[in-house]
């Protein structure tokens, strides 16, 4: 490669997920040069764990777009990292060694949302194992809930389990009607109680969640007790959507593994007030990174 190709701009996005991590890079034109994946990237995990995963998937997405040593010190990379927002995180990932041209950091959700709006103000509603509202409106970052479960992320998949555990116990007592969802939740804990608890002790949201497909799929089958639990899970939806507009968003995405399954559900108005998204998380970082240059 000529001296002039090594120093043109590449861009590298990175989102890394609780679930996984995905790296991608672009030239300045915005070809699609090289993808990679790698495992969990999460602050959760710690951050050299977490940048271990980032580096794996980057490095897979350097390879692919046959970069040269020369060539990666043009890379200008934004990477959206979960749990970015612990005490400490920033601090400690701004203070990695890397070798980059520029390298920027922000959350996996504001880098979903950036993707979402391609880099124009908006906001994003995540419907997943949690549930939060974000927006980015002129300048202003905006949050409602996703505190956490069991104590936040209403309408989440976490929060349909929750909901769905309760009302199994209730049916079991004699103090809720017994429906087909009810009754194989208790049949996944041999119609035993202290069976529940026992799981309760040691579940997360994650675990909770699990029972979600169970929920919705009754639903759709016109298990009375299920349509309640997902009803609720919707209008808390709604709400999110809903106060995300109020906080003066000009459009809304809802987007995570719930967004298709609850969207039927949702209010006919908020349906409407949806918009697609524009780009995924990836999209947004590499947006995130694009930036760098423009503040040169």
């Amino acid at each position: 490669m000529s001296d002039k190709a090594s120093s043109a701009p590449y861009f590298l996005g990175v989102d890394g997920g609780g679930t996984g991590c995905r790296a991608r890079i672009e030239d300045g034109a915005g070809t699609v040069l090289g993808q990679g994946l790698s495992g969990p990237a999460t602050t959760r995990l710690g951050i050299d764990e977490a940048w271990a995963s980032i580096a794996r998937a980057f490095d897979a997405a350097i390879e692919e777009a046959g970069l040269t040593a020369a060539d990666i010190g043009s890379i200008h990379a934004g990477i959206g990292l979960a749990g970015i927002g612990r005490k400490g995180a920033l601090a400690a990932l701004k203070a990695i060694k890397h070798p980059f041209a520029s390298i920027a950091f922000v959350s996996d959700g504001e880098g979903a949302c950036l993707g979402a709006h391609s880099g124009r103000d908006g906001a994003i509603v995540i419907a997943g194992t949690g549930s939060i509202g974000l927006g980015l409106v002129e300048g202003r970052q905006l949050r409602v809930g996703g505190y956490g479960f069991p104590i936040s992320d209403e309408g989440s998949g976490a929060y349909l389990g929750l909901k769905a555990m309760q009302l199994a116990l209730r049916a079991h007592d004699g103090r809720e009607q017994k429906t087909a969802l009810l009754s194989e939740i208790l049949q996944r804990f041999q119609n035993d109680p202290m069976e529940a608890v026992a799981w309760m002790d040691r579940a997360s949201a994650t675990d909770y969640a699990t029972f979600a497909p169970m929920v919705l799929r009754h639903a759709d089958q016109g298990d009375a007790v299920a349509r309640r639990i997902v009803q609720g899970a919707a209008g808390h939806i709604d709400t999110l959507i809903r106060t995300l507009f109020e906080k003066g968003s000009p459009r809304v995405c809802l987007l995570g593994g719930l967004a298709s399954p609850l969207e039927p559900w949702l209010a006919p108005d908020v349906r409407r007030s949806l918009k697609p998204i524009d780009g995924d998380a990836v999209s947004g970082a590499i947006i995130l990174a694009r930036r760098a240059i423009c503040q040169h």
